[in-house]
């Protein structure tokens, strides 16, 4: 591990390529051995593509040579994208016939060759495979009639899977046809023999009600069952507080708190107090249940929870972070009952500054447990009777909308970007089928709740980094100024000129412009663009802010029951704040593991909501199913150069295909974001209003398709049929008999001969392998000549 170390280390400080000469030089190497050992190190560094070779024979970096390595991203219609490792912006674009016997997944190298638009994006050539992507996937087990018992194959889920292994009779595990299995590849295709299978776990038929959801879940690998060891510790955990627990926490019994969340909800995980001081300032006190408390760092349960990252919330279930029993009892904020939290107490003035905080251990005994429905109608004075339900509460929940208002307020002045896109609900029925699809309101009651949660992991975030101390973040970059760019250059075609000193654009301005097309036709068109326009948040040990909220100090506090990094937030608190250790060793350990922590839960993230949104997609679709051939007004979400994308009002997005646009032939303009027809000049951009058709639906692909009203149909290719003729030599009218030789010989062309060797129905391709008749005809050409 030393001479690897140091070989990547004096390979990486040299600005080209070194000999072995220069290398054993640098590292300052004498005998034989280690010659021979460096020989065997460079040959691994270079299988495992963390460094190069040139033609001649000299060591570098991937980048000195031109070449990249990362995962690729296999497209449907053949062709893929290598992200690159290296971190370099653009991924690299391989064509069709580059892929090979490259799968959706593998990680390879490639040779960086060409640019393209500008740079944004880089075409390379395949170097090789360096090893496979991940091996185990979710398909339908597939036994045809009729065949001999071996011949089973599955059928991915994934269509990125564009091969159907073949299963022994020894790895069915005894699936039967329709079921839904988890399957591991044990062999890739070479050419010559099929890929193969094995089954690992049979899902469910699938036809069986929640299967279809299951086959998800199980795709993203995201486990659905814990371990017999967390599920052990958490049955020994008690149903209720022990009065020892409370020692040295800060009785908030008596403080009038509430939760505030969803009809449905179970994990209830914040509670939340607010009231006026006599200077006038508010005093807001954020409540967190003490999952930490329970959940020991490198237990059993904490195993599970880091390797989850988070709670996952499907369309019919919750895949929970930390079993039901701790989230939906001991460590959820029931109303009535004693629960420990950590809570972060705010002194707010009336500019929304937190001017004093408090951050303690402490036990709490929720007043009631509110919907969002209901402080909405209180707040807002629209049912007398949830009014009087809870006329005790009703001074409590305006001071609440009060001070909401005061922040909301404080964020917009310093440029917060505030984006609103509507958010739909899929309803279930018993069968797991899509019953409805219904818009989520955000009222005054979860916008409320929104901020009060912001201001709490503003001030948990700043008053650490302040000490300086080993920390996990909540940060979200500046956006890259080539997104910039485009973005700024699409937006002035509404007359919106953007004026900026640098590459960088503060918040505020982004905002601006949001403010600035407010009401306007283009406004949906302006933000669903500023919006792809942004990076992603993730989590990160370096706090260097958070641009969509305009703030330098941001973390996740308010949730540890379904997200790991809160959970880590939590632990971090008590040993610096609760327990006081700050010593060094402290920070060298919490320096050594938090990176990796914080990089895992935001790939836990992302697979969360890839899951979130597939199983929306699925369901979309399958009610979709019983609405073809009707016609709904929808807005252009997106534009391709394969078609554009109808958003309904219900947030259900279908495919106009650029083949079912038929009343012209319509060109990208990707710099614009519109499809142009070249003799109309009809233009399809994002925002516009189109009224479509629904035209078909696929379950498998979870994809709807849409056609324009209005479009002519396409019409199908006539086929040739036979016609009266005058031919020489007979009577008018009379039909030519192919099957006759005329003076010129056989009128009738030969067939084109097949392949045998290749099996029925595949066509010669070689051109010196063409049959005798192509030379005869040529011949006869010449002579003619």
């Amino acid at each position: 591990m030393e001479l690897r170390e140091r070989i990547l280390e004096v390979i990486g400080a040299e600005e080209r390529p070194l000999s072995i000469d220069q290398l054993t030089k640098k590292l300052e190497l004498t005998d034989t051995a280690q010659f021979k050992e460096l020989i065997r190190t460079l040959n691994e560094l270079e299988d495992e593509a963390l460094i190069a070779r040139t033609r001649s024979n000299k060591y570098g970096t991937l980048a000195q040579i031109g070449q990249v390595a990362g995962k690729i991203s296999v497209h449907q219609r053949g062709f893929g994208f290598v992200s690159p490792e290296d971190g370099s912006a653009g991924d690299i674009f391989l064509p069709a016939p580059e892929l090979g016997n490259v799968y959706n997944g593998d990680r390879v190298l490639v040779k960086v060759f060409a640019e393209s638009n500008g740079g944004d994006r880089r075409e390379g050539k395949l170097l090789k495979i360096l090893s496979r992507g991940p091996a185990d996937f979710v398909g339908t087990f597939v036994s045809p009639k009729g065949r001999i018992e071996s011949i089973a194959y599955i059928e991915p889920d994934d269509s990125k899977l564009t091969f159907l292994p073949v299963v022994a009779n020894e790895d069915t595990l005894g699936a039967v046809d329709g079921h839904k299995v988890l399957a591991r590849i044990t062999k890739y295709p070479d050419g010559r023999y099929a890929g193969t299978a094995k089954v690992l776990q049979i899902i469910g038929h699938k036809n069986d009600p929640g299967v279809d959801i299951l086959s998800i879940v199980h795709k993203h690998g995201i486990n659905v069952d814990f371990s017999d060891a967390a599920i052990a510790e958490a049955n020994d955990i008690p149903d209720q507080i022990d009065e020892k627990d409370i020692v040295g926490r800060v009785d908030l019994r008596k403080e009038v708190t509430v939760t505030i969340d969803g009809a449905d909800a179970k994990d209830l995980d914040d509670a939340v107090h607010v009231k006026k001081l006599s200077n006038g300032n508010y005093e807001l006190g954020v409540h967190i249940a003490d999952v930490s408390h329970y959940v020991k760092e490198d237990s059993p349960l904490d195993e599970e929870a880091r390797e989850r990252g988070t709670s996952v919330y499907l369309v019919d279930r919750v895949i929970p972070m930390i079993p039901h029993r701790l989230s939906n009892g001991i460590c959820s904020l029931n109303p009535h009952v004693d629960r420990l939290t950590l809570s972060c107490i705010m002194e707010i003035d009336q500019n929304g500054a937190v001017v004093n905080h408090e951050i303690l251990q402490s036990v709490i005994k929720t007043t009631e447990r509110m919907t969002y429905t209901d402080v909405r109608k209180i707040i807002e004075r629209e049912d007398e009777e949830v009014v009087a339900k809870y006329h005790d509460l009703v001074a409590n929940f305006d001071q609440m909308a009060e001070l909401a208002a005061i922040l909301r307020e404080r964020r917009s002045r310093r440029g917060a970007i505030n984006f609103d896109f509507p958010e739909a609900k899929v309803l279930v029925n018993e069968e797991g089928k899509t019953s409805e699809i219904i818009l989520r309101e955000r009222s005054v009651a979860e916008k409320l709740i929104e901020e009060f949660m912001l201001a709490a992991n503003e001030t948990v975030a700043e008053h650490v980094q302040h000490q300086k101390l080993p920390f996990m973040y909540r940060i979200h970059d500046e956006p890259k100024a080539e997104r910039l760019d485009t973005f700024f250059k699409f937006i002035a075609n509404f007359g919106i000129n953007v004026e900026r000193k640098g590459e960088s654009v503060a918040p505020k301005t982004l905002q601006s412009i949001l403010n600035a097309v407010e009401g306007e036709p283009e406004e949906a068109v302006v933000s669903t663009v500023m919006l792809r326009s942004l990076q992603q948040a993730k989590y990160d040990v370096e706090p260097i802010g958070h641009f969509g909220l305009s703030t330098d100090f941001y973390t996740h506090f308010t949730s540890p029951i379904r997200r790991y990094p809160d959970l880590m937030v939590h632990r971090l608190l008590r040993e610096y704040i609760i327990f006081n250790d700050k010593s060094q060793k402290t920070q060298d350990r919490y320096s050594a593991i938090l990176p990796e922590i914080a990089d895992h839960a935001s790939k836990r993230e992302r697979r969360a909501v890839d899951a979130e949104r597939e199983t929306n997609a699925l369901k979309k679709a399958e009610y979709m199913e019983q609405h073809i051939g009707e016609t709904f007004e929808g807005v252009v979400s997106g534009v391709t150069n394969f078609g554009m994308f109808v958003e309904l009002p219900n947030t259900i997005e279908g495919l106009v295909h650029i083949q079912a646009m038929t009343d012209d032939f319509y060109r990208y303009d990707e710099a614009n974001y519109q499809l142009m027809g070249e003799r109309t000049k009809q233009q399809f951009r994002i925002g516009d209003v189109v009224e479509i058709k629904v035209t078909g639906v696929n379950i498998d692909e979870k994809t709807i398709d849409f056609a324009v009203v209005g479009m002519p149909e396409r019409q199908p290719k006539k086929r040739f049929e036979s016609k009266t003729i005058r031919s020489s030599g007979g009577r008018p009218g009379q039909k030519r008999d192919d099957k006759k030789d005329d003076r010129r010989g056989k009128s009738k062309r030969p067939s084109k001969p097949k392949d045998q060797s290749k099996g029925k129905g595949f066509a010669l391709k070689d051109k010196k392998d063409k049959p005798p008749f192509h030379k005869a005809v040529s011949n006869k050409k010449r002579k003619r000549k």
